[in-house]
């Protein structure tokens, strides 16, 4: 029994070949299922008397019938699943065709036939072109086809096929703006082809001001696409030629990346598809489609495959060569500190036109390499109104590698981490520059990412005068040691007194934070870093670092401070206070 008809309307499928799209071929096989009369969705019963056999062979053969014939384009005659009656006419050559089809392969219809036999018709090259081969046809015997034929990239029925192309099957569907853009893609990719004229070589590289138009043309994917239509004319018999009759089969798209999209599909095992005409007969045609282009030998294949792997392979030597086979360890006992940065923005600040300079000061026992740059200045960055702050964002990056070695150092004690001092500065209409705020921060003891938004302050003269003297001329007070921002670096003393200094809140500034920490004590197994044998050995847990850092810190300052107020009682009172807690502490 034969597969069961499926709609023409049937969902594509989207192929990719690595080979050259021109060996692509397909076979159609087109029939007419039903002459005359509506289509009946199942057999009649088989009728009493001596005709009732006759006519359920007829009826099985104009619905059920199987492809079969020695595949000759037009004469392949249609194999009955019932038997067949002595002397049943034999479909006729317009009743059943079959064809195969390459790429691009142009097959002529009767309609283009008849319009391109009149050289006066012809108007563009193509149509000359066509008009040649025709001739050349004639002169051949005439064109092997019948009812079968193709559009290829290049025919206008191509270019009015895809411009009117829906999404739905609604007769009311409104192309969007993107659908009516990517239409029109096929007319901007072949004007591109065209030789460009002089004058339009000369063409804008930036443009400042870009309409919305110009903004919304830019914004749509050109990727090139070829297309091609394999149509069917299912006109009555002896009439062909007429535009209205001309239906679909096949459409089949490919791309520069070697995507194939088929629809519909090929049929295969799943049975022919159909079309049913309108009109007072209602004729039924039913259609295959076959994949028939040659596969490649397994030699070949295998062929390829071994030159794909050599290939693969050098490339990854290549790689290889250029990354190493290992990644570079550090020496024992030092930690290598990766800091991927970025000053993304600042806000909040009194004057327009910001700029942020800043630099890293390295503590003892931290080193860089000789090509690190522990230093750098941001562009200068106009600020916008963002809710209540004015801000200037300037996505700066920057890069830092620093080494921590171990010394001589008690066991008890942590290591101090690097600190990144900045100031913000603003420019003035006079290229004059003014400080904004000045601000620290402490690089992240974890790894991981840090967004970490960080408040400065500026000094400030009283009076009047000094901001009179900011805005018309530019100065204000600076620090000379940016240090003095946290805890200079040349405070040899105990207490930091900064009794008078006077300052004022500005703005803050916003850091991206990427920090990779790199050492031989994370190779160490969980029992050798329970031996706690050094600073590095405890490099597992730096996510809770910070704060045992800042408790041990709170812990030696109260210390401290019991320490020197225990020296500055005098003795009998230590003894006494001594005597009552051991008192207190009898039962």
């Amino acid at each position: 029994m034969a597969a069961p008809l499926r709609s023409a309307g049937a969902r594509g499928a989207v192929y990719r070949s690595r080979d050259p799209v021109r060996n692509l071929r397909l076979r159609v096989r087109i029939q007419r299922v039903a002459a005359t009369g509506p289509v009946l969705p199942q057999a009649p019963p088989p009728l009493a008397g001596p005709r009732g056999p006759e006519l359920l062979g007829l009826t099985d053969r104009a619905v059920t019938g199987t492809w079969g014939g020695e595949g000759r384009t037009g004469t392949a005659p249609a194999e009955v699943t019932g038997p067949s009656p002595a002397g049943a006419p034999r479909p006729p050559k317009e009743e059943e065709e079959e064809a195969e089809v390459g790429w691009q392969e142009k097959l002529f219809s009767q309609f283009e036939v008849d319009l391109y036999q009149n050289e006066s018709a012809c108007q563009t090259p193509l149509d000359r072109q066509y008009h040649e081969e025709i001739l050349k046809l004639e002169k051949a015997g005439g064109r092997k086809n019948c009812r079968i034929f193709t559009y290829t990239d290049h025919d206008r029925f191509t270019n009015l096929e895809e411009h009117c192309q829906k999404v739905t099957d609604s007769d009311d569907e409104v192309p969007s703006y993107l659908a009516e853009r990517m239409a029109n893609v096929r007319r901007r990719r072949r004007q591109d082809r065209r030789q460009t004229e002089a004058s339009s070589l000369k063409s804008k590289i930036i443009t400042w001001e870009p309409s919305d138009e110009f903004i919304k043309n830019n914004h749509v994917i050109n990727t090139p696409v070829q297309t091609m239509y394999i149509m069917g004319d299912l006109g009555p018999y002896g009439k062909l030629g007429h535009k209205e009759c001309e239906h679909v089969l096949c459409t089949i798209k490919v791309d520069g990346n070697g995507v194939i999209t088929v629809k519909p599909n090929f049929t295969g095992t799943r049975g022919a598809y159909q079309i049913e005409l309108d009109g007072e007969k209602r004729e039924v045609w039913k259609y295959t489609i076959e994949n028939v282009s040659v596969q490649v030998q397994p030699e070949e294949e295998e062929r390829e495959q071994c030159v794909f792997r050599d290939l693969y392979g050098r490339h990854k030597e290549y790689l290889s060569g250029l990354v190493g086979s290992e990644f570079e360890k550090t020496p024992p006992g030092t930690l290598r500190l990766f800091v991927n940065g970025e000053i993304v923005s600042a806000q909040g600040y009194e004057y327009d036109n910001l700029y942020v300079h800043f630099f890293v000061e390295l503590p003892n026992q931290w080193s860089s390499p000789t090509f690190q740059q522990l230093s750098g200045v941001t562009q200068t960055c106009a600020t916008k109104t963002v809710g209540w702050d004015n801000v200037a964002y300037f996505c700066y990056p920057f890069t830092l590698e620093m080494f921590f070695t171990q010394g001589d150092e008690s066991e008890d004690s942590l290591p101090q981490w690097p600190v990144l001092y900045f100031e913000v500065l603003s420019l003035d209409f006079w290229q004059r520059y003014r400080v904004e705020g000045y601000g620290f921060l402490v690089l992240p003891a974890s790894p991981g990412l840090h967004m970490l938004t960080i408040p400065t302050w500026r000094p400030v003269e009283l009076g009047r005068v000094a901001e009179l003297r900011r805005f018309f001329i530019g100065g204000s007070p600076e620090l000379e040691d940016i240090t003095y921002v946290r805890i200079p670096s040349t405070f040899k003393g105990e207490r930091l007194s900064r009794f008078g200094f006077r300052t004022e809140t500005t703005g803050s500034v916003t850091f991206r934070l990427c920090c990779l920490q790199q050492s031989r004590a994370f190779l160490e197994t969980s029992a050798l870093r329970q031996r706690m044998q050094s600073v590095l050995d405890r490099l597992g847990g730096f996510s809770q670092q910070s704060s045992v850092y800042s408790v041990l810190e709170a812990f030696q300052r109260a210390r401290r401070r019991m320490q020197e107020a225990r020296e500055s009682l005098p003795q009998d009172l230590i003894s006494t206070s001594a005597s009552t807690v051991h008192q207190s502490q009898e039962p």
